[in-house]
């Protein structure tokens, strides 16, 4: 399966604009054909004959899986665009992975669960209503523009909200928590935004 907005441009237009009327690029934004990499502290080197993902919290049943389970999940292919909010966009990035809502499937988080937390190695975090991820361009990734994900870049498994600033997009995770109410990951702490639109320029707090 695969869901793209927009053909690959190698020219891109910065006055495009999405199906529903908003800028394609958002509000304070600048274009870049390179990946620029960006994180807090050192990169986790992470072997994935020893990685594992975790689903716990507000659910019937925890469950851990191992790399080869995870990659027996369905497998999808989405086109996305992604906003930084330290200000760059790229557009038209090819992603490989597991769509959330065959994560939301797998868990049948609690009726009570309306958040989750994203737990990465090295002790990251980000928070996210089930709202929010409940779309059919939100996935876990482990591949982009057709090579697996490099650790700089989040490998071996990374989350890709499109629709929010990037830092949402928790990079080397291993554990998704479902719970009752919103609590602030590592940024939001830091002063970013709970949320984090491009849109409406949601950066800081």
């Amino acid at each position: 399966m695969g869901l793209s907005l927009f053909g690959r441009s190698s020219e891109p237009q910065v006055g495009e604009r999405l199906p529903d009327g908003r800028p394609r690029l958002p509000p304070g934004q600048r274009l870049v054909e390179s990946w620029p990499v960006l994180h807090y502290g050192g990169i986790p080197r992470i072997d994935r004959s020893t990685w594992e993902f975790r689903i716990f919290g507000l659910v019937p049943e925890e469950r851990t899986l191992s790399w080869e389970a995870f990659m027996a999940l369905p497998q999808t292919a989405l086109r996305t665009d992604i906003h930084c909010v330290t200000t760059w966009s790229r557009y038209d990035n090819d992603w490989e992975g597991v769509a959330f809502r065959e994560i939301l499937r797998l868990a049948n988080p609690l009726p009570e669960a309306k958040h989750v937390i994203f737990h990465s190695y090295g002790g990251y975090t980000t928070n996210l209503p089930i709202a929010e991820l409940d779309r059919d361009d939100v996935m876990l990734a482990h591949s982009h523009d057709g090579q697996p994900l490099t650790a700089e870049h989040g490998g071996p498994l990374r989350g890709m909200i499109p629709h929010l600033y990037f830092w949402k997009s928790a990079k080397w995770i291993r554990g998704i928590e479902f719970v009752a109410e919103d609590r602030p990951g590592f940024w939001e702490m830091y002063g970013y935004h709970m949320h984090g639109d491009p849109w409406t320029e949601e950066r800081y707090g």
